[in-house]
């Protein structure tokens, strides 16, 4: 299966062909993409160079004259980087873009720390009027990206990581999705980590809630799920662990209830491993998930992960 920054190039260049409002912004990374782009909209496919803060800059110049720019780059270098052009020059100035990174937590960690950004969501949560998107499938990926330029002149954030569910699953720019139902809790499983909480949920009497869209937060899914299956919240999100504690709060703010945050630990790693090295150490792979979430519920997971134990 491809991955979803191997959607990003067509899909973007698609909507450069179709749209005359579209432009995208890179900043060396991803250049080799767009070279078909380029050729038929030179004047729309730009390329600053290992400038990050010039990215975000001419995006925002671009979206003051009335342009729906896309701008590329690792999400480290898009989001902390350049975080005051992205507070100043978007945010003040009252523009939109589409910002859409890569390398999602710690995708390519022989890149080092340099290149993590676990902390992205959170950053962007001190702004306002944020959209975020999390897809956890490569269609995801292309549908939201599509939902984000269409969506007039907001400012939207897409995360893409390498990291994959096995399916896709339908996703409208806004909702929490129902995977599972249960009444002994909730867990709401962001983007990517779907497939593991499946895993580790599997017997457990637990509702699951499939979340590609984190901002603003379906607080109305999460009360309704709560109303049959209690209000015992877990939260699986892909990067630092907590990051939607006060949105869940601020969901259920009028009934007493608890959160669990589940996601990357601040404590850095300084061994560059593999990715699902990292996975399994910040607790994200469905083994640790099944004791973490279990423990929180006050029950024990079913067949699911024991199987996989004897096997």
């Amino acid at each position: 299966m491809d991955t979803m920054r191997d959607r990003l190039a067509p899909a973007v260049s698609r909507l450069l062909d179709e749209d005359p409002r579209v432009a995208v912004v890179l900043a060396e990374v991803g250049r080799d993409g767009f070279t078909d782009a380029w050729s038929r909209h030179p004047d729309r496919v730009i390329n600053v160079g290992i400038r990050e803060q010039l990215l975000v800059g001419a995006g925002a110049g671009l979206a003051l004259t009335g342009m729906r720019p896309i701008l590329h780059t690792f999400a480290s270098f898009l989001v902390e980087r350049p975080f005051e052009q992205v507070k100043l020059d978007l945010g003040h100035q009252g523009v939109g873009a589409v910002l859409v990174s890569a390398a999602a937590s710690f995708d390519w960690p022989a890149g080092g720390y340099t290149h993590m950004a676990p902390g992205d969501v959170a950053l962007l949560d001190t702004l306002d009027g944020w959209t975020v998107h999390v897809p956890g499938h490569p269609d995801e990926a292309e549908a939201l990206l599509r939902h984000a330029v269409a969506a007039g002149d907001d400012k939207v954030y897409v995360r893409l990581s390498v990291q994959s569910n096995a399916d896709r699953r339908p996703v409208d720019g806004e909702h929490f999705v129902t995977v599972r139902e249960g009444r002994s809790g909730v867990v709401v499983a962001v983007g990517p980590l779907l497939d593991a909480v499946l895993t580790a949920t599997e017997g457990l009497d637990a509702t699951v809630l499939y979340a590609t869209t984190v901002r603003p937060f379906d607080a109305a899914a999460l009360r309704r799920a709560t109303e049959a299956a209690g209000t015992d919240v877990v939260l699986v999100e892909p990067y630092l662990a907590g990051t939607s504690a006060s949105a869940a709060n601020d969901a259920l703010r009028d009934v007493p209830h608890r959160v669990l945050g589940l996601g990357v630990r601040r404590a850095e790693l300084r061994r560059y491993g593999t990715a699902e090295e990292h996975t399994a150490a910040h607790g994200l792979d469905a083994r640790s998930l099944q004791e973490r979430i279990s423990a929180f519920l006050g029950t024990r997971a079913g067949a699911g992960i024991a199987s996989a134990k004897g096997a």
